[in-house]
């Protein structure tokens, strides 16, 4: 990396706890000082915080109800304050609502398409302007189940696959100075996660195995220097949604 990108400030939503922990220390380890955004996990966000200063970089925990774009301006600014400048932003954070089609709520819908579309279209506008000076750059996360659908899981499907639209929008909106690019992970276990996920994600990959953490920290990494790609999804799943 160079001397000037060793400067880099990154902000990860929803990076006290699973694949938001991991690429907020992913990009602590390639040189980034950290905002590490948390809704309730205090002491989850704390451990991210102390892990990364362990790296030798600079990090800070700030907390924001992402549901409110009051909090998501107040987090934005409190990192315009403490860091003065941003350089990446990741979207990571989100729900996982399971509702049967017939048993669907209004709340259901409110509790996807809130945390998983607007909330990320409102840190994105938030942070557009310090990413428009430092000619930063944001990645999305969306998933497989904005591409494939998932019966039991529509209004989670449906905000998905908002994102993956809604990157290829801001990509062109915030071009030249602003790169926008979404990935879309599958098939992705974690530490603690049941056994019979891993089965079943075996089962459903083509490649037979299922994803890690790091997986999607590369593909993170991968979009973050990739200075030529704008408004892609990348698809991160083993194959699964061939």
């Amino acid at each position: 990396m160079t001397e000037n990108s060793q400067k880099r400030v990154a902000l990860v939503t929803g990076a006290g706890k699973r694949l938001g922990r991991a690429v907020a220390l992913r990009l602590a380890e390639d040189g980034c000082d950290v905002v590490v955004h948390y809704r309730s996990s205090e002491a989850d966000a704390r451990a991210v915080v102390d892990g990364i200063e362990k790296l030798g970089r600079r990090a800070e925990a700030i907390a924001a109800d992402l549901n409110s774009v009051a909090e998501i301006k107040k987090l934005f600014q409190e990192t315009s304050k403490s860091f003065g400048r941003l350089d990446v932003l990741v979207n990571s954070a989100a729900s996982f609502v399971e509702s049967a089609f017939t048993a669907t709520t209004e709340k259901d819908w409110h509790a996807s398409l809130d945390s998983n579309l607007e909330a990320p279209f409102f840190c994105a506008q938030a942070a557009t302007p310090m990413l428009r000076e430092s000619h930063g750059v944001i990645v999305n996360f969306a998933d497989i189940g904005g591409i494939l659908g998932w019966p039991g899981l529509i209004p989670h499907s449906i905000s998905k696959a908002g994102v993956i639209l809604m990157t290829r929008a801001l990509a062109k909106e915030l071009a030249p100075e602003v790169r926008v690019n979404a990935i879309a992970p599958g098939t992705i276990t974690m530490p603690g996660d049941p056994p019979e996920w891993e089965r079943n994600f075996i089962q459903l990959a083509p490649l037979k195995r299922t994803g890690t953490p790091a997986d999607i920290t590369d593909a993170v990494l991968f979009l973050v220097h990739a200075k030529f790609i704008t408004g892609q999804t990348l698809v991160v799943d083993g194959g699964r949604a061939l």
